[in-house]
């Protein structure tokens, strides 16, 4: 089997690089994914990429990913707060997954500090900006060596 991870991006990081600089900083999703796919290459891993700003569409990625690949990694962006079908989804395909977010959720709004999938993620990277994907990599890969 190929190793593969999903990278999925949820609501609104298609903005990335013009939402909010300030919190999220001026690289792109499209940045985000060439150095997600890079460290995953140094760790021997290909990388496929999803963004979507509708729940269903990375619920049925998530679903997809049990049939080729070894990992997801998901900032699933304000789903994080509200989405327990998402949760729900990760645990059913019974990977390994990396909750990432770039900004640090516990320094913002108090409806940030909840996060459906803080107990069932195998790796959390909270604000270490975009490349908080890249230390996911590392740690996933380190788990599933």
């Amino acid at each position: 089997m190929t190793r593969r991870i999903l990278l999925v991006n949820g609501p609104n990081l298609n903005l990335l690089g013009s939402r909010e600089p300030e919190v999220y900083g001026t690289a792109t999703l499209a940045d985000v994914e060439k150095l997600t796919a890079a460290a995953a290459e140094a760790e021997g891993f290909e990388l496929r990429a999803l963004q979507s700003n509708h729940e269903g569409v990375l619920i049925d990625a998530i679903h997809a990913a049990r049939e080729d690949c070894t990992a997801i990694i998901i900032n699933p962006g304000g789903l994080t707060h509200t989405s327990v079908v998402l949760r729900d989804a990760l645990t059913g395909v019974a990977l390994p997954f990396a909750e990432v977010h770039i900004s640090d959720v516990y320094a913002r709004e108090e409806f940030r500090h909840h996060s459906y999938l803080h107990d069932v993620a195998a790796v959390r990277v909270i604000g270490e900006g975009v490349d908080g994907y890249a230390s996911a990599v590392r740690q996933l890969a380190a788990l599933i060596a």
